[in-house]
């Protein structure tokens, strides 16, 4: 990782989204608890300054086109991403906008692309970003839960993600909906510590 930002990640740590974002005022607002949450556990982890950006700009890019319809976001996908779930298609939309203006960081652009799946390769990052995207305290179902779960992170980041991972499925399976193959393979690498 560079110690200095893109220009790009560092003006989204200040909540500065790029042009291209389609986020309204409550997604923003959303963004901004996933970005307060994942600097305040990074610094708790140690993050230098230029660590805690990335954090931050992570929290405040995941959902920068969140808002924006799928059919308008497809176009720009790699065919095979196409086959995605369309709630799914922000996060590589996102990270492929990110890459275009020269965003190199894979850490940062994989945690963007695949926080709604998850990713058998995430790395701390991904991760904290999963759980702070699920447990932000914006989110109105389950709030005990959810503030149990946030108090236990950043020290029990695995153990937490994998009670968010294990609650979606459940969640998916009790409607009887398809489980993504990604999402599958990221509680299997959970599950088997890999």
């Amino acid at each position: 990782m560079p110690d200095k930002s893109h220009p790009v990640v560092a003006a989204a740590a200040d909540g500065v989204l790029p042009d291209w974002a389609v986020a309204g005022e409550e997604r923003r607002a959303h963004m901004a608890r996933v970005a307060s949450l994942l600097e305040s556990w990074g610094r708790k982890l140690g993050r230098n300054e230029p660590g805690v950006v990335r954090w931050r700009a992570a929290g405040f890019l995941h959902d920068a086109l969140r808002d924006a319809p799928p059919a308008e976001l497809a176009p720009g996908l790699p065919e095979r991403m196409r086959a995605l779930p369309e709630t799914a298609y922000h996060g590589p939309a996102a990270a492929a906008r990110l890459e275009a203006a020269g965003v190199e960081d894979r850490e940062l652009l994989d945690a963007i692309r695949w926080h709604t799946l998850g990713s058998t390769g995430f790395g701390e990052l991904g991760k904290a970003l999963v759980a702070a995207d699920t447990l932000e305290p914006g989110r109105a179902k389950r709030p005990a839960w959810r503030r149990e779960l946030r108090g236990r992170v950043p020290e029990e980041l695995d153990a937490v993600v994998t009670e968010i991972v294990a609650s979606r499925i459940g969640y998916l399976l009790h409607a009887r909906s398809p489980v993504h193959p990604r999402t599958l393979g990221f509680w299997n690498s959970l599950v088997n510590g890999t």
